[in-house]
């Protein structure tokens, strides 16, 4: 049975795929490293805890010596790495958290790999043949477009933010592993993810959360930036073919073909919480909509072809903006129930 180590798998996208990968690789052993941020949460793999063919380890992919130990003790045989600093905010007002995890983090975790697996460049040791680095990463390496045009595999890197130019910097660390040493890497590069285990922070949940607080719903600038929002079983699906079919040295996009901008979804959550968790009073979760001033380097609008992952691995999305939305409320419900004020005692449906 290979171990793979997965980093940050306490963190949104990671706690959705690790569940999902156990259930439908039967003969794997997954160890999730994650330094256990506020962006990290055990309580997010819960239903994991107790598998046969789990394991977690604290710590800080910065940490070199921590690295070199865990492939030692459990002789990874692939990497998938989500462990990042992703909330660009925080970026701007901290940006050396990011050079640090997001850029140096990388290179620990690839070199370490390469020094275990590889004999020379080119030349894997005996019995690490098929070993595999996945870097997971975003699609705000590409910048901002226009109001046509998609991101494609091909479309030059303009990162605009401490956060996209920290990612961009690791992709191409990543690249450079394959193109110098011979080592197996594959990166694949998504739009916004959404659904249940997102932090607080993030547009959507932050958006639940004060609607049922009674708070104001802050929405940057006039609520015209638009993203292709994928829900994130789906981009675990696209992760998977894209680590176990994925062709050597590529970069894939993943994306949901969602485009919204923010004010439709704040508009669209708050209709949906109308009905789902309707306000004692009369009266809607649109009022509490307010705008705030824009965020510094603001990309206007992101959107993904993901042709590629479709027609060479032959991935699509299950879920379309719609019922995606109305899971991750669903969920997000069942979490904030506590927070209540000033709605219905029970949910609709």
């Amino acid at each position: 049975m290979d171990s793979i180590l997965v980093t940050g798998g306490a963190g949104f996208i990671g706690s959705n795929f690790i569940p999902f990968y156990l259930e439908h690789n039967p003969k794997v052993h997954l160890v999730n490293l994650d330094i256990l941020s506020y962006a990290g949460d055990e309580e997010n793999l819960k239903e994991v805890a107790d598998h046969p063919r789990y394991t977690f380890e604290k710590g800080d992919i910065c940490d070199r010596g921590l690295i070199e130990s865990l492939f030692e003790k459990y002789d990874f045989k692939g990497v998938i790495h989500f462990a990042a600093e992703s909330h660009v905010d925080n970026s701007i007002t901290n940006p050396d958290a990011f050079i640090q995890t997001n850029i140096l983090g990388t290179f620990n975790l690839l070199d370490t790999a390469k020094k275990h697996w590889m004999a020379a460049p080119g030349v894997y040791n005996t019995d690490y043949s098929n070993c595999r680095f996945h870097h997971v990463s975003t699609d705000e390496v590409y910048g901002s477009l226009g109001e046509t045009g998609l991101f494609s595999e091909t479309t030059p890197y303009a990162p605009n933010s401490p956060y996209s130019a920290s990612k961009a910097s690791s992709d191409f660390i990543v690249r450079s592993y394959f193109h110098t040493f011979g080592m197996d890497v594959v990166t694949t590069n998504c739009s916004n993810n959404y659904g249940p285990k997102q932090h607080n922070e993030k547009l959507i949940p932050t958006i639940i959360r004060k609607a049922l607080t009674g708070e104001n719903i802050p929405i940057y600038g006039d609520g015209s930036n638009i993203r292709d929002w994928l829900y994130v079983l789906d981009h675990c699906t696209g992760i998977a073919l894209a680590y176990e079919k994925g062709v050597s040295g590529e970069t894939y996009n993943i994306g949901g073909r969602n485009e919204r901008n923010n004010l439709y979804i704040a508009t669209k959550i708050c209709e949906l919480l109308d009905d789902l968790s309707p306000k004692k009073r009369n009266g809607s979760y649109k009022e509490q909509i307010t705008y705030v001033k824009d965020r510094a380097g603001h990309d206007f609008r992101y959107a993904i072809d993901a042709r590629k992952l479709e027609n060479e691995l032959g991935w699509k999305a299950d879920e379309n903006f719609e019922t995606g939305i109305l899971k991750t409320i669903t969920w997000y419900l069942e979490k904030f129930k506590n927070l209540q004020k000033g709605t219905a005692s029970t949910i609709n449906r």
